[in-house]
């Protein structure tokens, strides 16, 4: 019984000796390949996942870059400030003749004058959010001139913007010195001072894009010096020499022993992407004014009170 059954499973089995054939012949499972369909599925959720990462990746780059610019905007306002700062926290009244037409000039400033003469305009800009034309911030430039005296020199320094087709928003500095035994310091602002207004480019360089500057005295009462100062106070301030309101800011001559009791800075400086653009319009003063006016969130303003030490109070008495 073992032997008949043995052989009929041999025979029954595949591959035995009844059964047997070649592998070969064997037939195989079907394989399923992706159609046309799925593959355009899978290419077009790729390309929209590279595209999100090429949107985020594109706005972490301008981020990155708005954050460069006001750095360096933010770094070349505080040193020009700082600058400025240290020239006025060293006025020093000339105590020379009280002439407020001839002494020596003690502190100055006025509107660019020279500039606006010239058919150079200010820049006026419309405000951020406010659809009314007549609401527009209209930016100032005006020069200035510090007098001070360490031992036994004088020294002068003085600021001024180069608004003209030969150089676009550039700020300048003027500096001198001279012993003061030999010298009349009426001479540093007559003379030297005047001559550098006439060409600013002699000065030296300090930045670009100043579209703001303005400069403001104050008195011992931290009142606004005017043209309508004796009015409002009620006192009378010595050797001074008020100037027209231009665009809102009143220019002076100071003179003898008068210095203000603290002085207000103002400046305000295009962010370099701005600037850049707006110099390849310089062949188009038209259109390269008209991008100017509608990039007032591209100006940033920096503000600082200065306190002078050396002011004299019997010169508001």
């Amino acid at each position: 019984m073992s032997r008949v059954e043995s052989r009929e499973s041999r025979a029954v089995r595949p591959g035995g000796i009844l059964g047997s054939r070649p592998s070969s012949l064997v037939p195989r499972p079907a394989t399923r390949a992706f159609t046309l369909v799925e593959i355009l599925v899978v290419v077009v959720l790729m390309a929209l996942i590279v595209l999100a990462l090429m949107a985020v990746f594109s706005s972490t780059q301008a981020a990155f870059r708005a954050s460069i610019t006001q750095t360096d905007v933010l770094e070349g306002g505080r040193s020009v400030m700082g600058m400025f700062k240290s020239d006025l926290e060293s006025l020093t009244p000339s105590l020379g003749r009280s002439n407020r037409f001839v002494g020596a000039v003690n502190f100055y400033a006025n509107t660019n004058q020279y500039q606006y003469q010239s058919g150079s305009a200010p820049l006026v800009q419309s405000l951020v959010g406010v659809n009314d034309p007549n609401t527009r911030r209209t930016n100032v430039l005006e020069n200035f001139f510090v007098l001070s005296r360490q031992n036994m020199t004088w020294y002068g320094a003085g600021y001024a913007v180069d608004a003209s087709t030969n150089g676009f928003y550039s700020l300048y500095r003027f500096a001198t010195n001279h012993p003061v035994m030999s010298t009349d310091p009426a001479f540093i602002f007559t003379n030297e001072f005047r001559n550098f207004l006439t060409a600013i480019t002699n000065g030296s360089h300090l930045m670009d894009g100043v579209v703001h500057l303005t400069v403001r005295a104050y008195d011992i009462n931290g009142v606004w010096l005017t043209n309508g100062y004796a009015n409002l106070t009620n006192l009378t301030v010595k050797n001074v020499r008020f100037l027209p309101t231009t665009l809102g800011e009143t220019g002076f001559y100071m003179f003898s022993n008068t210095l203000p009791a603290s002085v207000e800075i103002q400046l305000g400086l295009l962010e370099d992407r701005t600037l850049q653009r707006a110099e390849s319009l310089a062949n188009n003063p038209t259109a390269q004014m008209a991008y100017l006016s509608n990039h007032v969130g591209q100006v940033h303003l920096f503000r600082q009170r200065v306190w002078i030490r050396n002011v004299d109070p019997s010169a508001y008495q």
